[in-house]
């Protein structure tokens, strides 16, 4: 059942990166489709399970048969791919909007990501996002749809949980706000206690909360 969700009583919004706060989307399919050509993987299967969840665990699902050393490499390799590959990304639509409207409101933010510090900082530098909190892949024991990123973020800004809005775009981060007891926006048509087209309809939703 969809919880009622008080947007006036927010203590913070925690936002994924990929295809959340930052259009990366093309990047990220070259590189899952190169890596898939290189291991033998189909790269239809790749691409269905590529968004949201750290390159490790989505390895270790396409290719159950390698062990623990393998599994390490095989990511290491898939997440060098992206790391010059920056040429189209961008910030999401709204995205600038939305972080404008949380200063204005003084409503703390962070980005909570599957992506490795490296990586995360040259996509939010290109989408020209500065945060003032960053939790990647490498700040966790277990990445998304664990939620102990979000946690350990509502932690560090001294912030009851149950009042941090999560916004994501991907199933695995949507579990991963649920299971930290937070509100859920989701992106893409997917389901949470809100559902949005674009991060510009928060920024209104939170500008009408606040009046």
């Amino acid at each position: 059942m969809r919880r009622p969700l008080d947007l006036a009583m927010l203590q913070a919004v925690l936002l994924d990166m990929d295809g959340t706060l930052v259009d990366s989307d093309a990047c990220v399919e070259r590189a899952w489709s190169t890596w898939a050509a290189q291991y033998g993987v189909d790269e239809a299967a790749a691409l269905a399970i590529a968004h949201g969840s750290p390159s490790q665990l989505t390895v270790r699902r396409l290719l159950p048969q390698l062990g623990e050393p393998a599994v390490t490499l095989a990511a290491q390799r898939q997440i060098a791919l992206q790391y010059d590959d920056l040429s189209d990304v961008t910030a999401a639509p709204g995205a600038h909007d939305l972080l404008a409207t949380l200063e204005r409101l003084a409503l703390p933010w962070a980005v909570v990501t599957s992506a490795d510090d490296r990586l995360a900082k040259a996509r939010l530098q290109a989408a020209g996002i500065e945060p003032p909190m960053l939790l990647t892949y490498e700040d966790v024991r277990a990445g998304k749809p664990d939620p102990e990123g979000y946690l350990q973020a509502a932690a560090r800004l001294r912030a009851d949980p149950a009042a941090c809005l999560v916004v994501e775009d991907s199933e695995p981060g949507l579990a991963a706000g649920r299971a930290a007891g937070m509100p859920t926006a989701a992106l893409r048509g997917l389901d949470g206690d809100l559902r949005l087209a674009h991060l510009g309809q928060l920024a209104d939703l939170l500008r009408r909360a606040q009046r």
